[in-house]
C-alpha cells in the first residue's frame, strides 16, 4: 500500500526525521489560508498522487505570493496528471501540500527498500538526489552508496555515520544526516514498510539536513497491525479492480495483455503467467482467488477479469489442494453462463473428476486443458481468434 507524501512525512517526522512545514488542503481557499497560516514569502504548491516524478508533469509549483498559490492550486485541484510512473491514464489529484519553501545548496538521495534476494534491509544513497535512482544508476553509478542491514542488530549509528560521510557533509551535517537516517530505518522497520525513498535530501544555507519529499509503501498483509497506516489508504489513487479484490480477499494486478487469469496460488499465478507469454500470448492480470475459491468468489473473479475491456478469453487454473475441484467447478459454470469470451479451465488435484465431470456435462462451450502448457496453449489460440461481439 502506498501513501502520499504528506502523510509519509508526518509518520517520518513521528521518528524524528526533520521535514519543511506544512498543511495539507483540498481546495483553492484552503492552500491560501495554509500559506497564511504557514508563514513566510516563498511556498511550494504539491499534488498528492501516488506516484513520483510529480515536478515534470507540473505537480510542484513554487509561489510567492497568495495569489500564485490560489492559481497552482485551482490548475491543479481535479487535473489528471500524467507522470513516467503513472502510465498514459495517469491520476486524478484530489488534495494538494502547502509546504515552506527553503533555498537549499545540495540535493542528496536516501532509499531503504526489502531486497528479498538476501532477505536484508538495502540501504541505498547517493550525493546526486533530485532525480531518479534508476537514472543515478545509469548515468553515475560509482555515486551510489549501500548498506545491507543485519537484522539481528538492526542499522547501526557507525554505518548511518559511514554514509553521511560518502556523501561528503561536513561534521554537522553529518550529525542531522545520522538522525535522519536511523530515523528512516525505525519508522521502516515498526511500521512493516517495504520501501522508504527520501528523494530529495537536502542541505539548506543553513546546514541544516531536511527530508525535502518523501515516499513510503507498506506490505498489505502487516495493515492489520498497523492502523494508523491503514487509515491512510487512498482508494481513489488505486486501481478500481484491485481495491474491489481488496475487498473480497482476492488479489488482483492489472496488467496490458489480453488474456484474463484466475488462478490459485501466487506461485501457480506466475507460473501460468509465464506459460502464456512462452505460449506467445499475454497475461492481462495477475489473480490469485486463494485457497478458499468457493463459487461466489470465482464469480467475483470473473467479475474482475471481465472489467477489463482487452480480455479476449480467460483462462482459469485451479490446483486444489485445500480446495477442491467441483467445488471451483461450479463456480466457473455459474458464472460462464452469460460469458461473451472464451473460456478455458484446466483442473487438478482434489475431487478432479468430480470438477472435469460438472464442466463437461454443463452444456456451455468451455474449453477444457489436461496440462497447464495445454492450457496456455488453447487460451492464446482462443483470444486471437475471438471477434469481439
Amino acid at each position: 500500500m502506498d501513501i502520499h507524501e504528506y502523510q509519509a512525512k508526518e509518520l517520518l517526522a513521528g521518528f524524528g526525521v526533520p521535514v519543511p512545514r506544512g498543511s495539507v488542503a483540498y481546495g483553492a481557499d484552503q492552500a491560501v489560508y495554509a500559506a497564511t497560516e504557514l508563514g513566510g514569502w516563498h511556498w511550494a504548491v504539491k499534488a498528492q498522487i501516488h506516484s513520483g516524478g510529480r515536478g515534470k508533469a507540473g505537480g510542484v509549483k513554487l509561489c510567492r505570493t497568495y495569489g500564485e498559490v490560489a492559481a497552482a492550486a485551482k490548475a491543479m485541484l481535479g487535473a489528471t496528471m500524467v507522470t513516467s510512473q503513472t502510465g498514459p491514464q495517469g491520476k486524478v489529484v484530489n488534495r494538494l501540500y502547502v509546504e515552506v519553501a527553503e533555498p537549499f545548496t545540495r540535493e542528496l538521495y536516501l532509499g531503504f527498500v526489502l531486497d528479498r534476494k538476501i532477505e536484508r534491509i538495502r540501504v541505498i544513497a547517493s550525493a546526486q538526489g533530485g532525480m531518479e535512482i534508476e537514472d543515478i544508476a545509469h548515468s553515475n553509478p560509482e555515486s551510489i552508496l549501500q548498506i545491507e542491514v543485519e537484522p539481528a542488530v538492526g542499522l547501526q549509528p557507525f554505518q548511518a555515520r559511514e554514509l553521511a560521510f560518502g556523501l561528503g557533509l561536513n561534521i554537522k551535517q553529518v550529525s542531522q544526516a545520522v538522525t535522519t537516517i536511523l530515523g528512516c530505518y525505525r519508522a521502516f522497520r515498526d511500521l512493516d514498510a517495504t520501501m522508504v525513498e527520501i528523494n530529495p535530501l537536502v542541505v539548506t544555507k543553513d546546514d541544516r539536513v531536511v527530508a525535502l519529499d518523501a515516499k513510503m509503501s507498506f506490505d498489505d498483509n502487516a495493515l492489520f497491525r498497523r492502523r494508523k497506516v491503514a487509515e491512510m489508504r487512498d482508494v481513489a489513487q488505486e486501481d478500481p479492480r484491485e481495491a474491489q479484490a481488496s475487498q473480497h480477499g482476492l488479489n488482483y494486478v492489472g496488467l496490458e495483455g489480453d488474456i484474463g487469469c484466475i488462478i490459485n496460488g501466487a506461485g501457480l499465478a506466475m507460473a501460468t503467467m509465464d506459460m502464456i507469454k512462452y505460449a506467445g500470448g499475454e497475461p492481462a492480470n495477475f489473480l490469485d482467488v486463494g485457497g478458499g475459491a468457493s463459487p461466489e468468489r470465482v464469480q467475483t473473479a470473473f467479475n474482475l477479469v471481465l472489467s477489463d475491456k482487452k480480455v479476449k478469453a480467460i483462462l482459469v487454473n485451479i490446483f486444489a489442494g485445500i480446495n477442491r475441484c467441483d467445488w471451483v467447478a461450479q463456480g466457473v459454470v455459474q458464472a460462464a453462463r452469460n460469458l461473451k469470451v472464451p473460456l478455458i479451465v484446466r483442473l487438478a488435484g482434489t475431487n478432479v473428476e468430480e470438477g472435469n465431470k460438472i464442466v463437461r456435462e454443463c452444456g456451455l462451450p468451455i474449453i477444457t486443458a489436461d496440462s497447464l502448457a495445454d492450457a496456455a496453449q488453447k487460451a492464446v489460440a482462443a483470444a486471437r481468434a475471438h471477434v469481439p461481439a
